[in-house]
């Protein structure tokens, strides 16, 4: 039995909403946002750092020019999909998502805060912003942008293969048009989705590769390592090998099996980010990535409440109120 039909069967669907009944899901929803905001936290001192030049991490710091705890654009286009999703009924309008990070956009260059932006969606953006059609922008967008954001669309969907993927599309097509980059976002969504509906990890696991599968059939080909493919081959691979064997870079068919390699032998949710965020490369996105799947398999406790606050009050992130208005949509659409 393929882990679409287990995640689509009757004895899976009274399985969620036994789940649901009981506040597991909801426990497990607000874990996920929480997780990729500590993620995201956690990398952000040691983002474009060698492994050699990192102390393992075990904490939060101040870096550039953010207090310790405070969050990138990882977390900040996360909180705006969440948005986005909630004010759309569960869909994304494409000029709603483009003109929401331009705005965005604006405003952090109005206090001065720059290079937050990756590479893909900083192209997409000026493509736009000079008058390019929206179909176009995306074309080529290779990087991690899409999947660093996409942990609401988990959320908000069950875990459904065809549904899961359509709404991946929606929510990155804009930035990140591309087989390679739809298939990492495709994969992270799919991984909470299924942890949020009461999978453990490596039934999440399995889904995210069935997801990555069928999304790189979408949007535009590029020449790219195969998601799905070195997700796997990650499983079998210990954490300190992966800079050197998977890669730690911005691109999609680096960063996204790298986050799986290392929650596949994390022994919980917060060791998973730490040893994320010491990797070196693109460590912001890897970590907020892991923290996200992690959060969705582990639910209640899966991070130390010290550290939940601590991100939650200094970037001022209405975390249980997006899950619940997630979650709204996620039992709407089952």
């Amino acid at each position: 039995m393929t882990t679409q039909l287990r995640f689509c069967s009757k004895r899976a669907l009274a399985r969620r909403l036994r789940w649901w009944d009981r506040g597991v899901v909801r426990e497990r929803a607000l874990a996920a946002l929480a997780g990729l905001a500590i993620g995201d936290a956690l990398g952000m001192p040691t983002e474009g750092l060698s492994p050699a030049e990192i102390e393992p991490v075990t904490g939060f710091a101040a870096a550039r020019g953010l207090p310790a705890g405070g969050v990138t654009d990882d977390t900040q286009q996360a909180v705006i999909v969440a948005r986005l999703l909630v004010s759309g009924g569960g869909r994304i309008d494409p000029h709603g998502l483009a003109d929401a990070l331009l705005e965005w956009e604006r405003d952090l260059r109005s206090r001065g805060i720059r290079g937050l932006l990756g590479p893909s969606t900083r192209a997409a953006l000026t493509a736009v912003a000079a008058g390019e059609a929206l179909e176009k922008a995306g074309k080529y967008g290779t990087t991690n942008g899409a999947a660093m954001r996409i942990a609401p669309v988990g959320i908000a969907n069950p875990a459904d293969l065809d549904l899961l993927v359509d709404s991946v599309v929606e929510a990155s097509w804009v930035t990140h048009n591309t087989g390679v980059a739809l298939a990492g976002a495709a994969a992270v969504a799919a991984a909470v989705s299924a942890g949020v509906d009461g999978a453990s990890l490596p039934e999440a696991i399995d889904f995210a590769v069935e997801a990555a599968e069928r999304a790189a059939k979408r949007g535009n080909w590029v020449a790219a390592g195969d998601v799905a493919a070195r997700i796997r081959w990650s499983r079998t691979m210990d954490p300190a090998d992966v800079p050197a064997l998977i890669g730690t870079s911005v691109a999609t068919q680096e960063s996204v099996p790298a986050a799986f390699a290392v929650l596949r032998h994390a022994e919980n949710p917060w060791q998973a980010c730490c040893t994320a965020a010491s990797l070196g490369g693109d460590t912001d996105t890897i970590a907020a990535i892991a923290g996200a799947i992690a959060g969705a398999c582990t639910g209640a406790g899966a991070f130390p409440e010290e550290a939940v606050r601590t991100v939650t009050e200094v970037n001022d992130l209405p975390l249980p109120e997006l899950a619940d208005d997630l979650l709204k949509l996620r039992a709407r659409t089952r």
